[in-house]
């Protein structure tokens, strides 16, 4: 195996599998950092009961599912609230738009076929798929996890629609003192690289930063010595939404292709 990290400090935004996106840092020569900006993502379901009775008293034009586990979950919690056949005639009622192939793939498993899928996994492809639509006026709902998706909320609201959100789980993010530490390291160039694993990562380190008048900053940082490695199109996404365009991800969405893919960049520059 190359050294293609060798003399790298890589920083981890993950707090899970930290150990293996070690190893693979240093089989590369590089030194891991572990500085998590995960923070805690838990399931609401005292908080979303209200948001889904509301969904099926209500109805909605569209209904738009970022995630797998998301609509898993709504069923779940809509058989708990003995209301699961409502959600279903709510669905079946409903325009569908399916973000990723989690979501496709429980959607089909529910025998729902979506009238809108991105075409390469991201939130942008959902929003191609989405841009000759007519949504003045009409009522969209959209299902998240942990990242707010400001780019979806906003093409709903700029076509004219009337968006309200469902988060069967929700995000606290990491103390205030930890992402500014994380910040000051990126910005003072103590690190080469930093992976994010997830797109609330990138998410908890630009809202503080931005609390802290940190972005200019960061993103300088970013743009100049520190490289940003993303773990699949998401996360990437979420990188570019917040003005990072220096980063690099892998063609298979794993951990392992990521380390890879970073340490064939330095074996290149």
């Amino acid at each position: 195996m190359g050294k293609g990290l060798k003399g790298k400090r890589v920083g981890i935004g993950s707090s899970r599998k930290t150990e293996e996106i070690s190893a693979l840092i240093e089989k590369q020569g590089g030194t891991a950092v572990v500085r998590s900006l995960q923070g805690t993502v838990f399931l609401a379901e005292k908080e979303v009961e209200p948001e889904l009775e509301a969904l099926v008293r209500e109805g909605a034009d569209w209904i738009v599912f970022t995630t797998g586990i998301g609509i898993d979950t709504l069923v779940n919690i809509s058989e708990k609230l003995k209301m699961k056949d409502a959600f279903f005639s709510r669905l079946q009622e409903a325009k569908i738009a399916a973000r990723g192939y989690k979501s496709f793939a429980v959607l089909k498993k529910a025998g729902i076929t979506p009238d809108a899928v991105d075409d390469d996994g991201t939130t942008r492809g959902l929003i191609r798929s989405l841009k000759d639509e007519d949504f003045s006026g009409k009522k969209v709902v959209i299902q998240l996890h942990g990242d707010p998706a400001p780019a979806l909320i906003t093409f709903f609201k700029d076509k004219g629609a009337h968006v309200s959100t469902i988060l069967p789980y929700r995000h606290i993010l990491p103390d205030q003192g930890s992402v500014e530490k994380i910040c000051t390291e990126i910005i003072e160039q103590q690190m080469d690289a930093f992976c994010f694993t997830t797109a609330v990562q990138v998410r908890s380190l630009f809202t503080h930063a931005k609390e802290l008048s940190l972005t200019d900053d960061l993103l300088d940082a970013f743009k100049g010595y520190v490289l940003a490695a993303a773990v699949g199109k998401v996360t990437a996404e979420a990188l570019y939404e917040e003005g990072v365009r220096n980063y690099i991800v892998p063609e298979h969405e794993r951990m392992g292709a990521m380390i890879i893919e970073l340490a064939r960049y330095y074996e290149n520059v």
